[in-house]
C-alpha cells in the first residue's frame, strides 16, 4: 500500500465562475480559497497546486456583516518609518472593489511560492463582464 501523491502534470484544471452579489465576504473567500487549493478534488496533495481557476464577478455587490462596513481598515506598510497606510472599507469599496475579495482570499491560502501560484488562478471583476468566456467556465453556486 502506498499513498497517492499527485504530480503537476497529472492535474486537470477547470474554470469556475462565482457571482458575488449578496454573498458575505468571509464565507465566499473560504470557499474560493478551498477551490484554489484543490481541496475539493480527490487527488488533493498539500505540496502540489491541484486547484482550479476561479472567476468572480459582481465584486462591487459583496456584503459584510455587523459594523465592518464602517470600522474595517485595510493596512499596508511601505517599509519606511511612518509608512503605514490605512484605507477604510468604504473607500476601498468605491475605488477598488475587486481588491477586497483578493485580499480576503490571499489571507486564506499559504504564504509561500505555492500560494503565489494559487492566487494567480483567481480573477476578480467588479461588474458582470469578464474576458474568460473562451475557457467556458462552469457556474459554481456558493451559499
Amino acid at each position: 500500500m502506498s499513498t497517492f501523491m499527485a504530480k503537476a502534470q497529472d492535474v486537470q484544471r477547470k474554470w469556475y465562475i462565482v457571482d458575488a452579489e449578496g454573498k458575505t465576504l468571509g464565507r465566499l473567500a473560504t470557499e474560493i480559497a478551498s477551490i484554489l487549493k484543490g481541496k475539493h478534488k480527490p487527488i488533493y496533495t498539500p505540496h502540489v497546486d491541484t486547484g482550479d481557476f476561479v472567476v468572480v464577478i459582481n465584486a462591487e455587490k459583496i456584503v459584510v456583516t455587523g459594523n465592518k462596513a464602517s470600522q474595517k481598515l485595510y493596512r499596508r506598510h511601505s517599509g519606511y518609518q511612518g509608512g503605514l497606510t490605512e484605507i477604510p472599507y468604504e473607500v476601498m469599496m468605491k475605488k477598488h472593489p475587486e481588491r477586497i475579495i483578493s485580499i480576503a482570499v490571499r489571507g486564506m491560502i499559504p504564504h509561500n511560492k505555492l500560494g503565489s501560484q494559487m492566487i494567480k488562478k483567481l480573477k476578480v471583476y467588479a461588474g458582470t463582464e469578464h474576458p474568460h468566456t473562451a475557457q467556458q467556465p462552469e457556474v459554481l453556486e456558493i451559499g
